[in-house]
């Protein structure tokens, strides 16, 4: 009971709630659960609502957070089709359920990926402000290959940019996004989103004993390379792969011998996309004549991640164009060396040549990187040291929950305040 007392004592600041589409284990639920972790961590009382929760396939720390979900009887998708529309009925749904059934009371709202949902939150009785994090605009995330999709995505497109131009704050995860938030919702020239880095809830580093891996790893394997990523078609794991395949010319025999390379990643049997790309990318390493040097992970626990990350040599960032990247944070702090494709949020995260080395997304340009691992095994702990060291300096929890902070005390404490210019 006193411990219960202690706890609330401390827990007097505003109260947060979030809201986001899926507690899964993506980049944009690792900002969500660090989001509201660093939150909780200055008195903040926060809660997380969403429409699917599976603690078995989720963060940790979610189980050290209220988290509540709501609407997950409501499809995903229609025969496959339609995942856009049924993300903003899902999202409405929690939305109505929080004002209307949940009696939750909450002096700001923290959303994400899904924009639907900021009217909804508008009206409730009491005038609440809204913080809208934009990873990227959905409206990009999807090809438009024919006239009956286009007529679709458009309705959809414009309730994005409409709903999103609703939200009292808007912040952005990197200088890039930024741009393309600028270029992709010309309506909303007048707002300039600030930018918010994510950041890392290190302690889950610092304290969660990493385990045994030799059931993972072949023995006898010296230079492990590892990729961290969602079996997504977008994700280009086959660049990896093709890169290992091309390193194979580069090494002796000895050397390749002793490289392996570990494809890591979410993994959501109610996605279908996520079923077929991890079958495709395996066969992919069968013809390629790579499998044998290739462990597929799927869904790792934290434990697995920190004892992957402190025995490889390099991590494989593959996506082009992507957001920002939380995978190449992760490995910096764990004084690991990653090499990325030229483009997007790594331009901002990795220093090229320092702490480690920014490619085109060819096979040969990433295995002429891989090699130099090879070659100079003390490459990894000189770029090692010096992406800890950026890290900290640039991208610590820290400053991005002060930064966090200060929004929502401006945000609660005047009804009317903004953190952009509209």
């Amino acid at each position: 009971m006193a411990a219960g007392r202690e706890e609330e004592e401390r827990l007097r600041g505003p109260a947060v709630l979030f809201l986001h589409p899926d507690l899964g284990l993506g980049g944009a639920e690792r900002l969500v659960v660090d989001a509201a972790l660093a939150l909780r961590a200055r008195g903040c009382r926060v809660q997380i609502w969403t429409a699917h929760y599976d603690p078995a396939r989720c963060f940790s720390e979610t189980r050290e957070l209220p988290v509540q979900s709501v609407g997950d009887w409501l499809p995903r998708s229609l025969l496959g089709l339609g995942h856009a529309l049924c993300a903003a009925i899902r999202m409405l749904y929690v939305a109505l359920y929080v004002l209307l059934l949940s009696g939750q009371e909450a002096d700001l709202f923290v959303c994400d990926q899904v924009s639907a949902c900021i009217p909804v939150l508008r009206l409730a009785r009491t005038r609440k402000n809204v913080l809208f994090y934009c990873h990227f605009p959905d409206q990009l995330l999807t090809k438009r290959e024919s006239f009956l999709k286009r007529i679709y995505r458009a309705p959809l497109d414009w309730l994005e940019e409409y709903t999103t131009g609703m939200a009292d704050c808007i912040v952005v995860n990197s200088n890039f996004t930024a741009s393309v938030f600028k270029e992709t919702f010309k309506s909303l020239a007048h707002i300039n989103p600030d930018v918010l880095y994510p950041s890392l809830n290190i302690s889950t580093f610092d304290t969660i004993i990493s385990e045994d891996i030799t059931s993972i790893i072949p023995e006898g394997k010296k230079f492990l390379f590892l990729s961290i990523n969602r079996f997504e078609r977008k994700k280009n794991l086959a660049l990896a792969l093709e890169a290992l395949h091309d390193l194979c010319g580069r090494l002796d025999g000895q050397e390749w011998n002793e490289v392996h390379l570990v494809l890591a990643g979410g993994y959501d049997e109610r996605v279908l996309e996520n079923v077929e790309h991890y079958e495709e990318l395996k066969n992919i390493a069968i013809k390629l004549n790579v499998n044998k040097q290739v462990t597929f992970l799927r869904s790792f626990s934290d434990a697995q991640k920190i004892a992957l990350l402190s025995n490889c040599i390099c991590v494989l960032y593959t996506p082009s164009n992507e957001h920002f990247g939380i995978v190449p944070l992760e490995a910096m702090y764990m004084r690991c060396p990653v090499i990325a494709v030229n483009s997007g949020g790594p331009l901002e995260s990795i220093v090229n040549s320092e702490t480690g080395f920014l490619c085109d997304p060819l096979p040969t340009r990433f295995s002429e990187a891989m090699e130099q691992f090879v070659k100079d095994p003390d490459l990894k702990n000189t770029m090692g040291a010096a992406g800890k060291a950026r890290f900290l300096k640039r991208f610590s929890s820290d400053a991005f929950g002060e930064q966090l902070y200060q929004y929502i005390c401006r945000l609660t404490e005047n009804i009317s305040a903004t953190t952009y210019v509209k």
